[in-house]
């Protein structure tokens, strides 16, 4: 496992460990002592899958107070570029967004700590994304950015987004307790 900084200190790629041999592969996607010594988060109380098709957008998600959670994503078949707001008002990088790309075939996954919204668009079809989040979800602290008012081009001529993410608020109307 390697650990890699991105533009936000507290996001981490992670390069998990990957084996191949005539078999097939293997991938390890969590080890608590590794992340326990760079200071991660190592309790993670909920895991969920989603199988996407391209041109899937989900976001910009996150739990407000006191349930939000660390995530760590993993892509394991297919892609998608993932997206990760700053949500955090004493940050340098409040409202400003990243992006990376994760593949079934590069093993790595993302860390991303409480304070940040996260969502993603897919751009192949069955992809398979696994959310690893560190509280239990609570319906009342669900909450979300509406994915088209943060500033980045998601290239998508028609999308295709739930009900729920076309009525979250814009970035600009959302008064972060973060």
């Amino acid at each position: 496992m390697k650990i890699i900084n991105t533009q936000f200190e507290d996001v981490k790629i992670i390069e998990d460990f990957f084996s191949f041999d005539i078999r097939g592969s293997f991938i390890k996607l969590f080890n608590e002592n590794e992340f326990e010594k760079y200071g991660l988060c190592s309790h993670y109380a909920e895991t969920y899958y989603s199988i996407s098709h391209k041109d899937t957008i989900r976001g910009m998600h996150f739990q407000l107070p006191p349930y939000e959670h660390t995530k760590l994503i993993h892509v394991i078949r297919g892609a998608a570029v993932d997206v990760i707001i700053d949500l955090r008002k004493s940050s340098p990088d409040y409202k400003k967004f990243i992006t990376i790309q994760l593949s079934g075939n590069k093993p790595k996954s993302i860390y991303i700590p409480t304070g940040f919204a996260h969502g993603f668009k897919c751009i192949e079809d069955n992809t398979i994304m696994i959310y690893n989040v560190s509280t239990v979800y609570n319906s009342e602290a669900d909450m979300g950015i509406f994915y088209d008012s943060i500033g980045y081009d998601w290239n998508i001529e028609e999308p295709i987004i739930s009900e729920r993410d076309k009525t979250h608020c814009t970035l600009e109307e959302f008064n972060s307790p973060f």
